[in-house]
């Protein structure tokens, strides 16, 4: 199943900007999508993505709720990897019902991502594009029928460090 994953980064919709992302086709004819211009590949100029509605956004868990790393004592690290309180698919929940077209995924990471560290998002237990430095994904081409979303936490080194509950959804 292809599935092609866009990112939007956090912020205001309004100020999105259009992102530079690869399209690299392996030896074996796999084709990927990287905002790393060291794997090569055809450049894509992709152009803004919508933002959340506001509706949907107040709907969502703030990500000022939890306490500061700095604020935290030493000898408890949050779970479920230090430095991160909170590593989990926020939107779409789970059970959710979408029409097929484009659907965000929203992860919720408190403290906010480190810059050293990435998200990657997995459907159906397949990586769906390489790791970001973003906590939104835009998911298209989701064929009808139940998926599995999951989002990775990579380290400094591209080492697994977490990996959210899964949440499924249906799509008609």
């Amino acid at each position: 199943m292809a599935v092609v994953v866009s990112v939007w980064f956090a912020g205001s919709a309004a100020t999105a900007t259009a992102q530079t992302v690869f399209r690299v086709t392996d030896e074996h004819g796999n084709v990927t999508f990287t905002d790393n211009p060291g794997r090569g590949g055809e450049v894509l100029e992709l152009a803004p993505l919508p933002g959340l509605p506001p509706a949907l956004r107040a709907t969502m868990p703030s990500h000022q709720t939890t306490t500061p790393a700095a604020e935290r004592p030493r000898g408890s690290p949050g779970q479920p990897f230090m430095p991160y309180d909170h590593f989990t698919i926020t939107l779409p929940q789970q059970g959710t019902q979408l029409q097929e077209g484009m659907t965000a995924v929203e992860v919720l990471i408190a403290p906010p991502l480190r810059e050293d560290h990435q998200v990657r998002l997995l459907v159906n237990g397949e990586i769906s594009q390489t790791a970001l430095h973003s906590d939104v994904f835009w998911l298209t081409g989701l064929t009808a029928g139940r998926h599995e979303l999951q989002a990775e936490l990579l380290d400094s080194r591209q080492r697994l460090q977490h990996r959210s509950v899964p949440v499924t959804i249906t799509v008609h």
